[in-house]
């Protein structure tokens, strides 16, 4: 028996009752679960309750979580001032379809952390980049629009174009063929997004010169963060900006997973760049469905004049804009984000001194409160570097950190841990301790 096939045996040992739940679940719900990125082989861990920086499973397991609901949880799970902040508008009110002056204290916090002037706000980072994507298009007069290889922006059907597709159908590097990354696209949606290789100026100018006064909008994650964690190259998004500017373009920041994870002002602050528009989800509700996009007074008055549409019944719930507010201004401090990104350090550090001792082919990557394994050998700089991962020897280093109490981030080998404010130096220590346990087994793969 090898190591892998050692710790999913222990694994399906621990888990028993999480296979009878998928089991059930899946006589009414494909895969047996929400989203086809929960579900897994042998079987994905079914969650009972979570407190802070901790997660329970039906089996009754602990765990450090790091996970954090796809980092949507910088804030940690049921944090107190996100709780009482819901609390407190429960029995006003869930929802009304109006406007209220919770919004308006919200889009301002949001006004004052990045460089933008209005906000709409919706309820998933699907939903942010979908209108974001329309918003430049109703914007600019055109249709068509740039992304990344490899890079996610939602489920809606322009960001379901070239999503780790199979280099057989994509094509030379240089010049990405769109591939859809489901059925049910349409031929005309699919000719409309034009993929190109992040790190890689000279695939983008290249599209915006065979497409002049075509293409809308160029959308990326400015760390790409759906590959592991791929840092742009020095001057790239400067690069990008100026491409931008020179062809008429829009630059949108995807700052769903790096947002106020990365900066209190996210990517523009980070990199000292300011884009066109701005899409933010996860963190920024404490565990509330609550998303945004955000611009210039100028572009979003394309909204508020009606050229570019935008509406939601759930848009604006009270619950989610009360736990955005606290989440904002009472838990994501000045104090917490130098205390989370101390710990996010010491993370890496002790990762950095295990790849180094036990010789595991790879390295350690992070920035903000973000961060992770990848286990190549070469520095991953886009999507196709990024299938040179290891992913038998992840599967050892993820069921071995699950067999040992760390959800180390969501499954897959695209993913990467959150660091919240409800850990403390003793999580992380124990996060390095587990590491340190099976490093030899990831080494050996």
């Amino acid at each position: 028996m090898n190591n892998l096939e050692r710790e999913l045996e222990t694994f399906k040992g621990r888990t028993r009752k999480s296979l009878e739940a998928l089991n059930r679940a899946s006589e009414v719900l494909p895969l047996g679960c929400g989203s086809n990125f929960r579900a897994y082989p042998p079987h994905p861990v079914f969650a009972d309750h979570a407190r802070g920086g901790r997660l329970w499973d039906v089996d009754g397991n602990e765990y450090i979580d790091f996970g954090l609901c796809f980092g949507a949880l910088m804030a940690g799970h049921c944090h107190p001032k996100v709780v009482a902040a819901i609390e407190s508008r429960l029995e006003r009110g869930t929802m009304w379809g109006m406007p209220d002056e919770l919004s308006e204290e919200l889009a301002r916090e949001i006004c004052s952390r990045f460089p933008v002037e209005k906000v709409r706000f919706a309820n998933s980072g699907t939903e942010a980049t979908m209108h974001a994507v329309r918003l430049a298009r109703a914007h600019t007069g055109r249709s068509r629009i740039i992304k990344f290889e490899g890079c996610y922006h939602g489920v809606h059907d322009a960001a379901l174009v070239s999503f780790k597709p199979s280099l057989e159908l994509a094509g030379d590097a240089t010049h990405p063929i769109p591939v859809p990354a489901s059925e049910g696209i349409p031929q005309a949606v699919i000719d409309n997004t034009l993929p190109a290789s992040f790190n890689d100026l000279d695939s983008v100018e290249r599209l915006l010169k065979e497409n002049s006064e075509e293409v809308a909008a160029i959308i990326l994650e400015p760390i790409m963060m759906n590959i592991g964690i791929a840092m742009p190259d020095e001057g790239y998004l400067q690069g990008l900006r100026e491409l931008c500017r020179e062809h008429g373009a829009l630059l949108i920041f995807d700052e769903v997973k790096t947002g106020v994870k990365l900066r209190r002002g996210g990517a523009s602050e980070y990199f000292s760049i300011r884009p066109d528009i701005i899409t933010l989800a996860k963190s920024i509700g404490g565990g509330t469905s609550l998303a945004a996009f955000a611009a210039s007074a100028e572009i979003m008055d394309t909204v508020g004049s009606g050229r570019a549409f935008h509406a939601g019944t759930y848009n604006t719930n009270p619950l989610a804009m009360a736990a955005g507010i606290a989440t904002l201004k009472e838990v994501l401090t000045d104090d917490a984000y130098n205390r989370v990104f101390a710990l996010n350090e010491r993370l890496m550090k002790g990762y950095a001194e295990i790849i180094e001792k036990e010789g595991v082919p790879g390295y350690v990557i992070g920035a903000g409160a973000n961060g992770t394994l990848m286990l190549s050998t070469k520095r991953v700089r886009n999507y196709r570097d990024w299938l040179s991962i290891d992913d038998h020897r992840w599967r050892i280093y993820w069921f071995g950190m699950l067999n040992r109490g760390v959800i180390v981030q969501p499954w897959a080998w695209d993913e990467q841990w959150t660091v919240s404010v409800a850990h403390n130096e003793e999580d992380i220590d124990r996060h390095i301790a587990a590491f340190a346990d099976i490093a030899p087994m990831v080494a050996q793969g």
